[in-house]
């Protein structure tokens, strides 16, 4: 829509003038390390963070959410829905490729109600990466490096401003309501189109096959001998499923009050790695083996996903890379089933 500048000692009281009508989330360092948090205080938001243990979907997709309230003694059931206007500070553009594949998971055929009233009332405001993450990260590979639409408000660091690429009517109204911003000059333009050229070498190309081949060589990967070898050393623990910016599995349940007259229906994250996963009522285990396990959660990434909404089910985050304890990781296992393929 247009491009603006805001330097960044102006960050901060665009922020605090923003807590005044949003609930404000963002990275904060927290233990050695960065995660996604309610800002309190401006000062805490750190733009400059590698990465986060957890993505920022749990701001739309919540580990814990109540679908409605039910009563038994009057039969009833009210919906609960969250309708809190927020706005979530400093995605990188790996997680803003990953909101987009949920907003088409949950926004297309028979939508996902509470998904989408809480996408409604969420802003984004993502950041340019301009260097790695860490030796994890792969978004180069898979084409997740930049973004040009998604956001509401998009920065990109140029040293000591910010240049603001607006990409939606509510961001331009935020901006301009909250922060202190100048039109961006034919300068800011020139230094904006250097720094984004002078990235790509910092970033490597991790796979040995390109992102948009990875379904066809899923497809020829089935039967291979590579998932009965990861299965020996998985810890089918779940770790990977529950760091993902793209998994959007959970299990429904319910919980009645004491007397029996009240209760809620939930939803929470589940993992396709747990043994219980594809257990049916009758006792069957439809991928009984941690192997067969492995070879659905990567097929769902590299093939079932793809085929299904047109993107690859991985971002290239590197965050269930960080969060196995055996080292399993998406780069190791595609460049593998390359590897054996080629062989």
């Amino acid at each position: 829509m247009s491009l603006k500048v805001i330097t960044k000692s102006d960050i901060a009281p665009f922020v605090s003038n923003a807590m005044n009508q949003y609930d404000v989330f963002g990275p904060v360092a927290r233990e050695g390390g960065f995660m996604f948090a309610p800002i309190a205080d401006a000062s805490l938001l750190r733009l400059d963070y590698t990465t986060t243990v957890l993505p920022p979907k749990k701001y739309l997709l919540p580990q814990h959410e109540t679908l409605f309230t039910f009563r038994t003694d009057m039969p009833s059931a009210s919906p609960v829905f969250d309708m809190k206007w927020r706005v979530i500070f400093g995605l990188h553009t790996c997680d803003l490729h990953a909101m987009d594949l949920l907003d088409s998971v949950f926004g297309k055929g028979q939508a996902d109600v509470h998904f989408m009233k809480r996408r409604g009332t969420t802003l984004i405001v993502s950041i340019e990466c301009l260097n790695p993450c860490d030796e994890n990260s792969f978004c180069k590979s898979m084409n997740t490096l930049s973004a040009s639409s998604g956001f509401d408000l998009h920065l990109t660091d140029l040293g000591d401003e910010y240049a603001v690429d607006i990409g939606s009517s509510a961001g331009e109204a935020l901006l301009n309501t909250y922060a202190r911003t100048h039109e961006a000059m034919r300068d800011d333009v020139t230094q904006l189109d250097r720094t984004l050229s002078a990235k790509w070498g910092r970033f490597p190309l991790k796979l040995n096959v390109p992102g948009k081949d990875l379904p066809s060589l899923m497809a020829m990967s089935y039967k291979s001998p590579v998932w009965d070898d990861l299965g020996k050393k998985c810890l089918a623990c779940g770790a990977c499923n529950i760091v993902c910016p793209t998994c959007y599995c959970f299990d429904v349940r319910e919980q009645m009050s004491l007397d029996g007259k009240t209760g809620e229906r939930y939803r929470v994250w589940d993992s396709c790695q747990l043994d219980e996963f594809a257990r049916v009522a009758t006792g069957e285990n439809f991928r009984k083996t941690r192997g067969q396990r492995l070879r659905h959660r990567f097929f769902r990434k590299g093939k079932y996903i793809p085929d299904m909404h047109h993107a690859l089910g991985c971002v290239g985050c590197g965050r269930c890379a960080r969060a196995c304890l055996v080292d399993i990781t998406p780069v190791g296992v595609w460049n593998s089933l390359y590897q054996a393929h080629k062989a």
